[in-house]
């Protein structure tokens, strides 16, 4: 049949397309530096909190977090995760205090907000099972990341918290502006869909949602699983290691300790 060359001709162009579209989404296969900032533009971190001891590890790499280079704070938390929400609004509480003055006045005004998303896989789950609710995770992923911001505004009592939507006159927060994570499969997801919106080339995700990832203290010899995910496929802008002898090995960047 003479329609049958050039359907596959157009399927090798799209093929094709959509390798080098992938690849220019990449991170690892695209270096690119980050837009420059005007002073006083909103900026945007997202951070993906994994549970337990890697969430003690991330707050301990924001311990110095300067709320000027980033005025609105984002953190995602899997289903069922009170711990890390709770840390994170105790996060804010203390960053809130840095920025009083004496007589109580907010030097910086900034803003955070506190999604929960599936877990990508639940302790114990059955493997069979995990294809399944990954899929669920990185669709709320997605759907996360496209979704309008909200702002969260404590109560008297720091253990308690609602969310509101922005006020018109608020800066409205679009995508991130940098991605950090340090967790296990949610962060990989989490890393994913921002790839895929990358890799659409919406509307807005220009020079938005670089990426790093902080491998845990925990792993000497080795990367994680999500480690090795993200550096195989060359997923993320960054990847920082803790100890010397894994980046001696290519697989990370290690820039001194970054857990007190």
């Amino acid at each position: 049949m003479p329609a049958i060359p050039y359907v596959l001709a157009a399927a090798v162009v799209v093929l094709v397309s959509t390798f080098l579209r992938l690849l220019y989404a990449l991170p690892a296969f695209n270096p690119t530096k980050p837009r420059p900032r005007l002073r006083g533009q909103p900026t945007r971190l997202l951070v993906v909190l994994g549970s337990g001891g890697h969430t003690s590890e991330m707050f301990s790499l924001l311990r110095d977090l300067d709320p000027k280079s980033y005025t609105h704070r984002s953190y995602i938390v899997s289903s069922g995760d009170g711990f890390s929400a709770s840390k994170a609004v105790d996060f804010e509480c203390a960053l809130e205090a840095k920025r009083r003055h004496k007589d109580g006045a907010v030097l910086v005004p900034s803003t955070y907000d506190i999604s929960v998303i599936p877990r990508a896989r639940r302790i114990h789950q059955p493997l069979w099972t995990t294809p399944v609710s990954s899929l669920r995770c990185l669709f709320a992923c997605f759907t996360f990341l496209r979704a309008p911001r909200t702002q969260q505004t404590l109560r008297p009592d720091p253990t308690q918290y609602q969310t509101e939507r922005l006020a018109p006159r608020t800066p409205r927060y679009t995508y991130p502006d940098l991605i950090i994570a340090n967790g296990p499969a949610t962060a990989v997801l989490v890393i994913a869909a921002s790839l895929l919106l990358r890799f659409l080339n919406l509307r807005g995700t220009e020079g938005k949602m670089r990426t790093i990832y902080v491998e845990s203290w925990a792993r000497v010899n080795s990367l994680s699983l999500s480690g090795r995910i993200l550096v195989a496929y060359g997923m993320v802008n960054r990847m920082l290691v803790q100890w010397e002898d894994l980046s001696r090995k290519g697989l990370g960047d290690f820039i001194g300790a970054l857990i007190q």
